[in-house]
């Protein structure tokens, strides 16, 4: 696999260790109950398990995408020339603002 995918799968690895971490917080101290409702639903360990999949899922997406915003090497160094933009002229010089007359037509279609 080349560098950039094994880059982001650490990076999607580490997001998903932090939500699981996070999940298990969340059950663990109970936090509105969560945990009370999760073992008294007959359907909680469905429910617990898709929790903890979408904040994998998100916090993972989050981590890879913090982690190439951070990325500040090139892959290629730059060529050719860079362009230099001209000096802006005096006011009233070349380039200077012209007024404009426009006619409309009142059509209505």
């Amino acid at each position: 696999m080349t560098r950039l995918t094994w880059f982001l799968a650490r990076h999607a690895l580490i997001g998903f260790s932090i939500a699981a971490l996070f999940a298990g917080m969340l059950f663990g101290l109970d936090v509105a109950g969560l945990h009370t409702l999760v073992a008294a639903s007959p359907v909680g360990m469905v429910a617990a398990g898709a929790l903890t999949f979408l904040l994998c899922l998100t916090f993972g997406s989050i981590q890879m995408g913090i982690a190439v915003m951070q990325l500040e090497e090139r892959d290629t160094p730059p060529r050719g020339r860079r362009l230099r933009l001209a000096p802006v002229p005096p006011r009233g010089g070349l380039g200077a603002p012209v007024p404009v007359r426009v006619t409309v037509d009142a059509r209505r279609r």
